[in-house]
C-alpha cells in the first residue's frame, strides 16, 4: 500500500494548471485564484497620515515644555481626514484628526488627552519627539512593490489589499471544472421512497458542497446507473467540457463495480491502496477527450472517490481538495498541522494511517469520537478535525498529537 504521502505526491506532480484567466471586479473575485502578481502603483499610505485625534506642531516649537513650561500655540488650521492641509506655520498648531493628511512642516503629533485647548490656541505641556504619531507615506505599501503574488487564493483580507491600492479589477485563473457523478443501483435521493436494501445518496450532498466551497464550476450527472454502457457513456460527456471528472464508489472489483473497466476503455487508471484508515481505495487516471474537445487538451482527469461517507470525506479533503487547488494555480497547498494534546487514550494503533475524528474540549484538549467506523457521518459533524496518526501507534492520554483543523481542510 502507498503512504499517503507518496500517494498526494504523486497526484500534485501530474497536476497542472489549467489553461485561460479573466478579469473580474475585484468586488466579485473572492476564492478565486490570482492568475498575475498585483503590483501597487501607490504609496499606502499616499501622504503622511496622522494615526490619533490631536495636533499637529512642530517639535521644535514645543522644546520648552520639555522642562515643564507650559507652551501656548496658535491653531492655525483644522483639518479632519480626506481634506488637504496647507503648510504649517512656524509657531502654530493644526487640530487634525486620524486619517488625515500631516500639513508640510509638522513633525509630530500631540495627542488630544495631553493638550489644554483654549478658545482661540492649545496649550501644550509635553515636548513630542519628531516623528511621534505620525504614519509615514508609503509605511504600509511602496509604490511598485508585489502586494500579493500569482496563485494567491483570494481572501477576503487579500480583497482588501487589492482594493487599498486602487484594483477595482483582478486577473484571476478560469475555475476548474468539475463533473461528478455517483454508481449503486441502492441510491435514492433524499424525498423519494427508500425500499429495502435502498440508501440516501449522503455523498452528493457533501462532494457538492466541498466543490462549492473550492469555487469550482460543477456539473452533476447525479446516480449513474450501475451499467458497464451507461458509466462509459457518461465518462465521455464529462470529458468533454471538463478538467477533472470524479467519482464515488464503484471503483472495486466486484461484478457491478463498473467504473474501473469504464475508465479502462475510456482512457487509463491506477488503482492505489493507500494505507490509510478510513478511505484505502483510490482510483486515479485520465479519460481521453474525442472529436472538437480533444482540442482543449487530449485528457481530463479522473479521481474515483470510495463509497463510504467517511471515507470519501477524509479522502477528498485530503486528496482532491490539494489537488484541485494545484490546478486552479495555488501555490502553497498544505493544510497547516497543528500540534495538540490528546485527552484521550488509544491502546491499539492500526498499521494504516489513521485520520481519527477528534474535537477541541474546554480544556484545550481534544477528544475522540467513540465510533470510527468509516460509515459514521455524525463523527464528521461532531468533530472539528481530524487527528494524523501514524501507522502502529498507541495515543497514551496527554501526549502531543498532529490535529488538522476541518477550517484548514475547507478553506
Amino acid at each position: 500500500m502507498l503512504a499517503t504521502a507518496d500517494a498526494l505526491g504523486r497526484l500534485l506532480d501530474a497536476a497542472r494548471q489549467v489553461d485561460g484567466h479573466e478579469r473580474i471586479d475585484t468586488l466579485d473575485a473572492a476564492h478565486r485564484v490570482l492568475a498575475a502578481d498585483v503590483i501597487s502603483p501607490l504609496d499606502v499610505p499616499p501622504m503622511h497620515t496622522s494615526s490619533m485625534d490631536g495636533y499637529a506642531v512642530r517639535a521644535a516649537d514645543l522644546a520648552q515644555a520639555a522642562d515643564g513650561a507650559p507652551v501656548t500655540l496658535d491653531v492655525s488650521q483644522r483639518i479632519p481626514a480626506g481634506q488637504a492641509a496647507e503648510p504649517l506655520a512656524v509657531g502654530t498648531a493644526a487640530r487634525i484628526f486620524t486619517g488625515a493628511t500631516v500639513p508640510p512642516g509638522a513633525d509630530a503629533i500631540v495627542m488630544q488627552e495631553m493638550v489644554q485647548a483654549t478658545s482661540t490656541g492649545a496649550t501644550f505641556t509635553q515636548a513630542p519627539t519628531a516623528g511621534e504619531w505620525i504614519t509615514r507615506q508609503g509605511a504600509d505599501i511602496e509604490r511598485g512593490s508585489v502586494i500579493l503574488r500569482a496563485g494567491t487564493r483570494l481572501t477576503p483580507q487579500a480583497l482588501g489589499l487589492a482594493a487599498s491600492v486602487g484594483c477595482a479589477q483582478l486577473d484571476v485563473v478560469r475555475p476548474v471544472r468539475v463533473a461528478i457523478f455517483f454508481t449503486g443501483d441502492e441510491l435514492r435521493m433524499p424525498g423519494e421512497p427508500l425500499e429495502p436494501g435502498a440508501i440516501y445518496n449522503s455523498n452528493r450532498f457533501t462532494l457538492r458542497a466541498l466543490l462549492g466551497r473550492l469555487g469550482c464550476e460543477v456539473t452533476d450527472f447525479g446516480i449513474v446507473a450501475d451499467r458497464l454502457d451507461a458509466t462509459r457513456e457518461t465518462l465521455r460527456h464529462a470529458a468533454a467540457a471538463h478538467d477533472l471528472i470524479l467519482t464515488c464508489g464503484g471503483v472495486s472489483v466486484g461484478e457491478e463495480d463498473h467504473v474501473k473497466p469504464a475508465v479502462e476503455a475510456e482512457g487509463h487508471i491506477s488503482m492505489w491502496q493507500i494505507a490509510m484508515k478510513p478511505g484505502k481505495p483510490l482510483a486515479f487516471g485520465a479519460v481521453r477527450r474525442e472529436g472538437a474537445a480533444a482540442a482543449r487538451g487530449g485528457e481530463a482527469f479522473f479521481i474515483g472517490l470510495p463509497g463510504n461517507p467517511v471515507s470519501s470525506f477524509c479522502t477528498f479533503l485530503l486528496f482532491v481538495r490539494p489537488f484541485l487547488l494545484r490546478l486552479a494555480g495555488v501555490t502553497e497547498v498544505a493544510p497547516r498541522v497543528y500540534s495538540m494534546r490528546a485527552d484521550f487514550s488509544q491502546k491499539k494503533g492500526d498499521r494504516r494511517n489513521e485520520f481519527l475524528r477528534a474535537r477541541v474540549n474546554e480544556a484545550g484538549g481534544l477528544d475522540l469520537f467513540p465510533n470510527q467506523s468509516s460509515a459514521v457521518l455524525t463523527s464528521t459533524v461532531w468533530g472539528d478535525g481530524l487527528i494524523d496518526n501514524p501507522p502502529d501507534h498507541a495515543i497514551r492520554a496527554g501526549e502531543s498529537v498532529r490535529f488538522i483543523p476541518f477550517s484548514e481542510l475547507m478553506r
